[in-house]
């Protein structure tokens, strides 16, 4: 049973998506809450995100959304380090800070600003050792940076009991057809 489970995959420019309410967005919010709603109905406690740009705070605004009707589900962002929005623009400040500020739990793996990229392949140790499965928007026939989080998780899996599930480009595909279904006249 998943009591934790980490969210992540690519960032909003490995999409070509270039503003946080693109519509495609909520293409990938229906495809993360598809995936959430039976983890939630068996007993999923906390959504885990390092808050980095993209899927991961659409997750977090899909677990905001979702807690309307499971008010005990709770979200905590783990940055790799302090200040990681220190170079964004002025508008993706502002998303994450609004994230930040209705998430339930807010820390960082190292307690300092960046240094180098070992923080991150901390960050993705951390994240698979305090989950009991991963979630992520990645499709192995188009490489990005969630290939690394995913090839640790595969890893992991195979000396530890660990949920991998992929969103891929074609269950992107599939939720799009669907939505367009429901607004059609049929």
């Amino acid at each position: 049973m998943l009591k934790v489970l980490a969210i992540s995959g690519y960032k909003p420019f490995e999409l070509g998506i270039f503003k946080k309410d693109h519509p495609s967005a909520n293409f990938i919010k229906a495809a993360i809450k598809k995936s959430l709603l039976p983890m939630l109905e068996d007993g999923l406690e906390w959504v885990l995100i390092s808050g980095q740009l993209g899927v991961e705070l659409w997750a977090a605004e899909t677990v905001f959304n979702l807690q309307e009707e499971f008010p005990d589900l709770k979200l905590a962002v783990i940055t790799p380090f302090f200040n990681q929005e220190a170079s964004w623009n002025e508008n993706n400040k502002e998303w994450y800070e609004s994230v930040l500020m209705q998430a339930d739990f807010i820390d960082s793996v190292t307690k300092k600003g960046y240094e180098k990229p070992w923080q991150f392949r901390l960050k993705n140790q951390f994240f698979i050792e305090k989950s009991d499965g991963l979630l992520l928007l990645y499709d192995q026939e188009k490489e990005g940076s969630p290939k690394y989080l995913y090839e640790l998780a595969v890893v992991y899996q195979k000396n530890h009991p660990y949920s991998i599930e992929l969103i891929t480009f074609y269950d992107l595909q599939v939720i799009v057809e669907e939505e367009q279904l429901k607004q059609s006249d049929f």
